[in-house]
Parts: structure tokens; sequence; C-alpha cells
């Protein structure tokens, strides 16, 4: 791939890697950032940096195509629960208990063992490049004990497209969750930003404005359950933006915490009759080694063809069985 290109006046102020991957047809800006850092990028003749700022009138030459390092992910034989594949992307059930992908610090060792990367990578000849080497073909994430639908993507064109379309609030995502307590509205939605927790890293919150960013989550009552453990509200919620924990975090927000879920303040056991007592016999208890959280339900249009798809999961067994036990 070669190509040269005069920068316009009106392009003035914007970054190099933004501006030359809209110029770029089907490449990503991760891909771009490649290219600048293996000089293969020329701004007037030199190499320039992915954050450079354009004046306009510059002349910028692309000399060739980028070169991505070998893959740090390590392809395993684990079995798919396939819904639906074609040559440009494949949408999985993920079991609860698999994460997506390793950390990108993350180096050949059992810490990047055992994830949906993996998987694909031994499924799939080809799996489109992302943003570092332990992600090939994720375009959204699903938390480690969420179960469900995610969408792969299994070449750049098509990651580029879907990642658009998530962006733009293009793809219908539905989920089912059971919460603790009864949740006083047959419907609702929730329109909290979402940050990082200052204390606890590994939490999200909707009390902290510093690095907030924009999430909403609409919910509808599918049942309400009272058991001899205490009240449960199952819900679908339906997400217009994808942020980290988000329905757990907005649910824990509004005092319904998803069962299961003890980051977020679930309690680990609960017990029959309500409190434990001080004094008498045990009381029998239940507990839920998971989240009660299911990515049910995608619908979005297919990036190359423009079909129309809708795509379901049934909750797995052991959600259904929780549910069981409850009485609901």
């Amino acid at each position: 791939m070669r190509a040269a290109y005069e920068v316009p006046l009106e392009a003035a102020g914007q970054r190099l890697d933004s501006w030359l991957a809209a110029q770029l047809e089907n490449i990503s800006r991760a891909r771009v950032q490649l290219l600048l850092a293996e000089s293969k990028v020329l701004v007037n003749g030199a190499s320039a940096k992915a954050s450079l700022k354009l004046r306009g009138g510059e002349q910028v030459e692309v000399l060739g195509e980028p070169a991505p390092p070998p893959l740090r992910a390590i392809p395993e034989a684990i079995p798919l629960d396939v819904v639906y594949e074609d040559n440009d992307l494949s949408v999985i059930n993920k079991p609860a208990g698999m994460m997506v992908h390793a950390g990108s610090g993350a180096t050949d060792d059992a810490r990047n063992r055992g994830t949906l990367v993996n998987a694909l990578l031994s499924h799939y000849a080809e799996l489109s490049h992302s943003e570092d080497l332990v992600r090939p073909g994720i375009v959204h994430r699903l938390d480690k004990q969420t179960s469900g639908l995610i969408i792969v993507a299994r070449n750049d064109t098509a990651h580029l497209r879907l990642s658009e379309m998530f962006s733009r609030r293009q793809v219908r995502k539905t989920y089912i969750a059971l919460v603790h307590g009864a949740v006083k509205q047959d419907k609702g939605t929730i329109n909290a930003p979402i940050s990082r927790d200052a204390v606890r890293r590994t939490r999200m919150t909707t009390r902290r404005e510093e690095g907030a960013r924009t999430a909403v989550s609409h919910y509808t009552v599918l049942q309400r359950i009272e058991s001899r453990f205490g009240k449960f509200t199952l819900v679908s919620v339906r997400i217009e933006t994808g942020r980290t924990h988000q329905i757990r975090v907005h649910l824990a927000s509004i005092g319904h915490p998803v069962v299961g879920d003890t980051l977020y303040g679930a309690p680990a056991r609960f017990p029959a009759g309500g409190a434990r007592k001080k004094f008498g016999p045990e009381p029998e208890t239940i507990a839920l080694d998971r989240n009660f959280l299911h990515a049910a339900e995608l619908e979005f249009t297919h990036p190359i063809t423009g079909k129309s798809l809708s795509m379901k999961a049934t909750m797995p067994e052991q959600l259904t069985a929780f549910l069981n036990q409850l009485g609901g």
C-alpha cells in the first residue's frame, strides 16, 4: 500500500493518525498508529508521531503496509458455542467463567490461557487485527462471570465497521439479570455516568465525576419473586452504551445489586427466613458462584452485506436451576 496526500486547510487542528485513518479505506486508527510507529508514514519527507497536530498543506506519504508483531495469544482447542458465522463475523455464546482476552501485559503463561481469544485462534484460520497483541477479533466485551452473546470480527474491514456501529449505538444489546430486592417501577431508565472508583480500582462507580463517561441502561421487570430466601426481581436490561460493568454498576446504584455480584454489594450467601440468627440451628443458605447476568439478545446490521441480524441465547441451565430453587 502506497499513497500520497496533501492535507487540506480545513483539516487544521486534527491529529495525524485520526485524519489519516479517515483517508485510508478500511484501515483502523490502530493500524494507522502502527504504520506511524514503523516510520511508514512521512510528513513533508520526515517521519512523524501519531499525535502530530496538522496545520493544513502538509505532504503525507504512506510507504507500505503495517507489520504487526506476532500475537502473544496462544491457540487452544476449547469448545465454542457458535450461534452464527460467515466469512466476516461470528457470534459466540460465551460461558460464564471465561475471560474474553488476557490483559495487555500478559505473557506466554497461565494468565494468557483459557480465554475466548485462545479458543477463537484455534477455531478460525483468520481473525481481525486489534489494538494490541492479545485481542484479535474482539470488538466488544463481556465480563468474565457474564454469559451470553458476543460478536467476533474475522477481518479488518468487518472489525472497523462493527467498531463504528458500536460507537454510534447501532447495535441493540439486551441482557437478563436477577437482582436482590423488589424493583418498584415496572420500567425505568438509569442515566448515570460511570467512572473508575478512586479507591478500589477494580470497581466502577456512578459517584465520581472525574473521568466519568455517559452510560444509559433501560430496564423492564419480567418477574417478581418472593421466596423464603428473600425478594428478587428478574429484569431485562437494554444498554445504549457499553461501559465497563455498566449493568452491574447501574443496578447496584439504585439499590438492587445483581445476584452473585459481591463486587457491587450482593451477599455471597443468603439464608432462608431472612437475617441469620445469633442462636439456634444454622439456617439453610443458597449461593450463586457467578453473576446472574446473561447477554440474551443481539440485533444489528451485518457490517458487509447490510442484512438485519437478530440472535438469541437462552439462559444457561445453571441460572434456570437457580430460579427454580427460588420458586421463580
